[in-house]
């Protein structure tokens, strides 16, 4: 990074620019969406754009390769901010995403949501509470299952079922895992990163207990249902699905007991063949038992010696994942650090986009006040000349007290006319001054931009 002198009244200005940037909350709704055109007004509309804490609500609607009118509905209704997927790309990779967006927005709070409308917005302030008041990273919103009419026993069941396998894999003790429902702090974010191609539910979740992020859980109704699912193809395939993502999760974090888990079996049955093999072979010296052991002992010592492998790739994996968790840790500050830089600079650019607006509404207030200053001055002149000219066509004795009173008067006059002079001089030059650190300190900023940028691009 360059690096440039700045003065002490350079700084001081930059100082001020600095206090007067928000340190209130920014709350950002991201919206994945693939053709939701029926009900993305709803969804937009819905979302309370005034909440407690919070001093901006944006909306982020993810395009998904939408086909419809899904992305002009959305603009009417009052999105904000619009990121497109050039082709369908998947639930995982949109939400993805609109996190990755959103912290480049600037987020201090981000909330997920679906385009079908299935959470109310009226819910996003319960949610997001215990963010807000720091007691909490990820808040899931719990659909209370056995509430949902939709739902039959059998996916009641396996809803249940599902969800206490990912408590189990996560250390968490979330009631509803496949919420897509849910509120993440900035730091949770940063640290989050989905590598699905099919669902960020049971992933983030498993990521956040392995991380050690604090979850919480709010009771939430859904509304009802106006399509089918498009996420799975039924139950089963859902299943097999979220399986596979749970072990191979739960394997990245957790290398060690999930081989174990793997290897025990083979171990067990190779110990047990191993010791039918050995009772065998005294059998037979002692008379007792008749028969062979090889089977037992080379089916035995083949079993053991896999388990055996399979341990040793799991402790080999377990220290592979402490490299990836250094690595993890290195990423996370290095993003965290970048994006800290990149949304401060866009706030201080921000400020002095306002500051420089106020200096020209100041500049317009000041001419509007030096115009009236010299039409006082043209009527003083034009009163003085009237008086001068009233008292030289009168005849009076008191000639003394009528030079006293044009002595005022151009007193007044010139009283008023030195005053705006200074006034105007001491204002230009504050202007001149002001502007000039301004336009510096802007340029600056403008190149540490570039220059980031460019790095990042690097």
């Amino acid at each position: 990074m360059a690096h440039r002198y700045v003065s002490p009244s350079d700084l001081t200005l930059l100082v001020i620019v600095m206090d007067n940037v928000s340190s209130a909350m920014k709350l950002i709704v991201q919206i994945p969406v693939y053709n939701e055109s029926d009900t993305i007004e709803e969804v937009i509309t819905h979302i309370p754009r005034h909440i407690p804490g919070i001093s901006c609500v944006e909306v982020l609607i993810i395009n998904d390769g939408c086909t419809d009118d899904t992305i002009e509905r959305a603009t009417a209704s009052g999105a904000n901010h619009i990121v497109h997927h050039t082709s369908r790309k998947g639930l995982a990779m949109a939400y993805q995403t609109g996190i990755d967006t959103a912290l480049r927005l600037g987020a201090d709070i981000i909330v997920n949501t679906d385009g079908d409308h299935q959470y109310p917005g009226s819910a996003i302030p319960q949610l997001i509470e215990p963010i807000v008041a720091q007691k909490a990273d990820i808040v899931i919103g719990d659909r209370q299952v056995n509430e949902i009419e939709h739902f039959s026993p059998l996916k009641k069941l396996l809803q249940h079922i599902g969800s206490s396998v990912v408590r189990w894999a996560s250390g968490t003790n979330i009631p509803d895992t496949v919420s897509g429902f849910r509120a993440l702090s900035r730091e949770a974010a940063l640290r989050m990163f989905v590598t699905s191609d099919f669902s960020y539910t049971v992933e983030s979740i498993i990521q956040a207990g392995k991380k050690r992020l604090t979850l919480q859980t709010v009771p939430v109704l859904t509304n009802p249902t106006r399509r089918a699912s498009r996420l799975h193809q039924g139950n089963w395939n859902f299943i097999k699905k979220q399986a596979s993502i749970i072990a191979k999760t739960y394997a990245t974090y957790e290398p060690l007991k999930a081989f174990s888990y793997l290897a025990m079996p083979f171990i067990i049955i190779g110990l047990l063949l191993l010791v039918r093999a050995t009772y065998i072979y005294i059998g037979r010296n002692l008379g007792i038992v008749t028969g062979s052991n090889e089977q037992s002992l080379i089916g035995g010592g083949f079993m053991l010696v896999v388990g055996v492998l399979i341990l040793m790739l799991g402790v080999l994996a377990d220290r592979v994942g402490g490299a990836r968790r250094v690595q993890e840790e290195a990423l996370y500050r290095i993003r965290k650090q970048e994006l800290l830089q990149e949304v401060q600079q866009q706030r201080m650019l921000t400020r002095l986009k306002q500051l420089t607006t106020e200096l020209q509404e100041y500049r317009k207030t000041l001419g509007i006040d030096l115009h009236e200053a010299h039409t006082h001055l043209t009527s003083l002149h034009e009163i003085r000349n009237g008086l001068t000219n009233h008292f030289d066509n009168t005849s009076s004795v008191d000639e003394t007290a009528h030079q006293n009173i044009l002595d005022k008067l151009a007193a007044i006059e010139h009283e008023l006319y030195t005053q705006s002079q200074q006034r105007l001089s001491t204002n230009q030059a504050w202007q001149n001054s002001i502007t000039h650190k301004l336009e510096y300190l802007e340029q600056v900023l403008l190149d540490e931009i570039a220059l980031h940028q460019n790095e990042r691009s690097q």
